[in-house]
């Protein structure tokens, strides 16, 4: 499958506003404007497949806050190739972690949060009505 991996922007809101579902028409806005969401792209219908939304912990930390792949799509490389799109932007910034997170009950994001590097690094309880969450770190490449 050939897909283009590139930064969101706002001729793309609509696609992402669909996949999300969790963010206001603003916050997007502002994600889209500041470089926190990224897009897969199938080529050649340019259908929207897939994006990483970034957060950043106490506003340097980056944070995977949601990654996501349409259905018929899973299991064909484009987490993988989001991923390294995130790692090398971020690692470019001379970054050097990047976390993220899972339900405690979810255990097969959790497996592909292991299968492509991360490593667990604790969990928070109480904030999923009563499920923890369970915390990921990943080195990033030296930028």
């Amino acid at each position: 499958m050939n897909i283009k991996v590139r930064f969101a922007d706002l001729k793309d809101i609509a696609a992402i506003a669909d996949m999300d579902g969790g963010l206001s028409t603003a916050q997007l806005i502002w994600k889209l404007q500041h470089k926190e969401i990224i897009i897969a792209i199938s080529k050649p219908e340019g259908r929207a497949i897939g994006f990483i939304r970034l957060e950043y912990l106490w506003s340097k930390q980056p944070y995977i806050s949601l990654i996501r792949v349409i259905p018929d799509e899973q299991r064909k490389g484009v987490g993988k190739k989001l991923l390294a799109f995130a790692e090398s932007f971020l690692a470019g910034r001379g970054l050097t972690k990047l976390y993220s997170s899972s339900q405690e009950d979810e255990a097969e994001p959790q497996q592909w949060h292991r299968h492509v590097g991360f490593t667990e690094c604790g969990i928070i309880n109480g904030i999923n009505d009563g499920v923890g969450e369970v915390m990921f770190v990943k080195s990033l490449p030296a930028g």
